[in-house]
């Protein structure tokens, strides 16, 4: 007899994990196939770092063929799924169409930027979704730092050295922080026109930075270090030459990170079963309704919240996390292998790094912030990780005693880390073998 053929689309947060739990419960009894657009699952919690020069790109990924030995990596984006025919159709990264079939599929493929209907955003200002964009961001503020010390005219130096972002949750918040610290480091080096520093501008339509629990440490440090903290204000417009504010004030700018958040990607549209806010349904046990051989997980899932009641578990890092383990324990006790579980999570806290030793924190409900938080904060980091714990160890002792290195590799160019990260594409509709329909192309 054949082994089951297993199918995880996405490896982020919970398609990572069902790999990885999946490969350890099943133990060669099931063909486990894994299809994402790279091979590295990315811990997106310290990529603000990788922006700001502290940690190198490598860092924060985690190799998926040599962290899951027993599982099949297959690069590639899914473009669209057959229920009936239980088939995957994807396009690999040399735009060769191909197709999976399967026994059990768990659909992980997370979300995209969000976008806001704001005239210029598209065109002016970046996402912060992946290694690409951090990338980009870290030669994009180094040169114009770079710039503004070259130049003659106030009003372009100030401008060049003005950076907006939009959006102060867990990102943007982070972002912000240590993109003030990265920049501040740049003009010891270089400086500026007299009287001139970097100025960072936070803007959210929120009534506070973070969540309530965080919110104030957070506030406190940002406006200490500098950062221009602007709440219930909004982009009405974006230029070439700045942005326009919801309270008709003009800022000059070159650089507009979008940090607003996610939504689902759009691959579960044309799935045709029922969504809440552009999320697949699923059960407690993280299947799909009607389909017992279909489970969701992550971002793109709206899981019930059995702590609470009528609400559904929120898009956050934690809790794909532990989605991902529990969709793994799921689909094998469909195979006869354990006992199938409910979802139910209690959270234990959230974290937020701020940069060099300050951080906001509230493990088990309990307040901290400064050192202790920070402490706390990389400590909850390490322990995540699924690995590189020591290289991430070393750059942040490396950096606590050594200049950063701030030099433009000019790896990624502009036009190729476009916000708009769900362009139109072909995609096969749900249970419909032949049949197209157009939808936007998002992570897988």
């Amino acid at each position: 007899m054949s082994r089951p053929r297993i199918v995880i689309v996405g490896a982020g947060f919970a398609g990572y994990r069902t790999a990885r739990t999946l490969a350890r419960l099943t133990r060669h009894k099931a063909d486990i196939t894994l299809l994402n657009p790279t091979d590295y699952f990315l811990y997106l919690p310290l990529l603000p770092q990788v922006a700001a020069g502290v940690l190198e790109p490598r860092r924060v990924t985690v190799s998926l063929p040599g962290t899951l030995p027993h599982v099949r990596l297959v690069l590639g984006e899914a473009d669209g799924v057959d229920l009936d025919a239980r088939t995957v159709y994807y396009t690999d990264p040399e735009s060769e169409p191909g197709t999976l079939t399967y026994d059990r599929l768990v659909l992980a493929v997370g979300g995209v930027n969000k976008l806001l209907p704001v005239p210029g955003v598209a065109e002016y200002a970046h996402g912060f979704r992946g290694l690409p964009e951090a990338l980009y961001l870290r030669d994009h503020v180094t040169r114009q730092v770079e710039l503004a010390a070259a130049s003659d005219d106030p009003k372009t130096c100030a401008a060049r050295c003005t950076f907006v972002v939009v959006g102060a949750g867990y990102t943007g918040t982070e972002v912000a922080a240590q993109g003030q610290l990265f920049t501040d480091a740049l003009v010891r080096r270089q400086p500026l026109r007299e009287g001139m520093r970097p100025r960072w501008l936070l803007l959210d339509v929120a009534p506070r930075v973070l969540p309530e629990r965080l919110s104030r440490a957070a506030d406190r440090v940002l406006r200490r270090r500098g950062v221009d903290v602007r709440t219930a204000t909004s982009v009405e417009e974006a230029t070439p030459s700045g942005v326009r504010l919801s309270d008709g004030e003009f800022v000059g700018t070159r650089t507009l990170a979008w940090c607003v958040g996610v939504r689902p990607d759009p691959l579960v549209e044309v799935l045709g079963k029922p969504l809440e806010r552009g999320r697949l349904l699923v059960d407690p046990y993280l299947q799909v309704p009607g389909r017992p051989d279909v489970f969701a997980c992550g971002d793109a899932a709206a899981v019930p919240d059995l702590e609470r009641p009528g609400q559904y578990t929120p898009m956050t890092a934690q809790h794909a996390w532990r989605h991902g383990r529990v969709a793994g324990r799921n689909v094998a006790a469909t195979l006869g292998i354990g006992s199938r579980r409910a979802y139910r999570h209690r959270d234990l806290g959230f974290t937020v790094d701020l940069g060099g030793a300050q951080a906001a924190a509230n493990p088990l409900g309990i307040p901290l912030s400064g050192p202790l938080a920070g402490a706390v904060t990389r400590g909850y980091h390490l322990a995540a990780m699924p690995d590189n714990r020591v290289r991430v160890a070393a750059d942040w002792l490396l950096d606590a005693v050594l200049p950063r290195q701030a030099v433009q590799l000019g790896l990624v160019r502009s036009w190729s880390v476009p916000l708009d990260t769900a362009s139109p594409e072909l995609a096969r509709v749900a249970g419909s073998p032949g049949d197209f329909t157009s939808r936007p192309e998002g992570e897988s």
